[in-house]
């Protein structure tokens, strides 16, 4: 049995956005959620144990502070707490396993604070094999509106596509399910050096979409699906698509080796930039 919706708390803005936003997922799932605050180990030699014990109690103190606050605002919400001991990374990565959903809170690129930033955030979501959500603070941008999900019509990730129209399902909205075609350099360089070949190849691209959305359509009937296909930047083309999104949904294929990025140019690119929130969804 897991744990429901998991979120990680530190104290900032964002964390608790990311965990108003669990709860509010929570209550459309029928589900509970679960806070965890995860420190950092303090060396015996580095760290006084006076240090130590004056952490926990101000960790104690806000899930406690935390949990009755969305208590007060999700009436018949069932949220738990727990101090991890075990480290950030290592911590969450557990915590979100024994999950179904783990929500962190993320800041925007160049921010010095928060999960995200210092590769605390990135590594989690690089490791956890569960879907992963990254809330921001809100400051009036993000839109409340349908699910965009980005898309690889050649090589289409059935877990990405169904997590974006189970999440339009609950919300009772649209999925906008965006294809970004990256053309060959030589292909936007215009007539006067090459034939310029993207309005010939987008509605190829078009019928590859359709064709993939078709099933889901079928299987999600009360969920409305548009298919938009661009041309560029991939990473650039669906932030700017999903600029009134109430979530983005992007696929990060799970690789078991140690070595090189796990999170690909795409997704860490909307991670940092997307003003709604961000689903990161493992496939293989």
């Amino acid at each position: 049995m897991t744990q429901g919706i998991v979120v990680g708390v530190d104290g900032t803005r964002e964390a608790e956005a990311a965990a108003e936003w669990a709860a509010e997922e929570a209550v459309l799932r029928g589900t509970g959620v679960h806070l965890v605050h995860a420190r950092e180990p303090w060396p015996e030699f580095v760290t006084p144990v006076a240090g130590r014990e004056s952490e926990e109690p101000w960790a104690e103190e806000l899930l406690a502070r935390t949990a009755e606050r969305l208590r007060e605002r999700h009436s018949g919400l069932s949220v738990t707490t727990r101090l991890l001991d075990s480290g950030p990374v290592p911590g969450l990565v557990a915590a979100g396993e024994a999950g179904d959903l783990l929500v962190l809170g993320s800041r925007a690129l160049g921010s010095v604070a928060g999960y995200l930033v210092g590769s605390v955030g990135l590594t989690v979501a690089g490791a956890v094999d569960r879907p992963l959500v990254l809330v921001r603070a809100s400051d009036g941008a993000a839109g409340d509106g349908a699910v965009t999900v980005g898309v690889d019509a050649l090589r289409p990730a059935d877990a990405v596509t169904e997590f974006a129209f189970e999440e339009a399902a609950r919300r009772r909205t649209g999925v906008n399910a965006v294809y970004a075609q990256q053309l060959p350099l030589y292909a936007g360089l215009g007539p006067a050096m090459v034939p310029d070949i993207r309005p010939a190849v987008a509605p190829e691209f078009e019928r590859s979409l359709d064709d993939l959305l078709e099933p889901w359509r079928a299987k999600y009937p009360d969920v409305t699906a548009r298919a938009r296909v661009v041309i560029g930047s991939a990473g650039l083309e669906l932030v700017q698509a999903a600029g009134d999104a109430g979530l983005v949904v992007v696929g990060r294929r799970t690789r078991r080796s140690t070595l090189g990025a796990h999170i690909g140019s795409v997704a860490h690119a909307v991670l940092h930039h997307s003003r709604a929130p961000v689903a990161l969804v493992p496939h293989d």
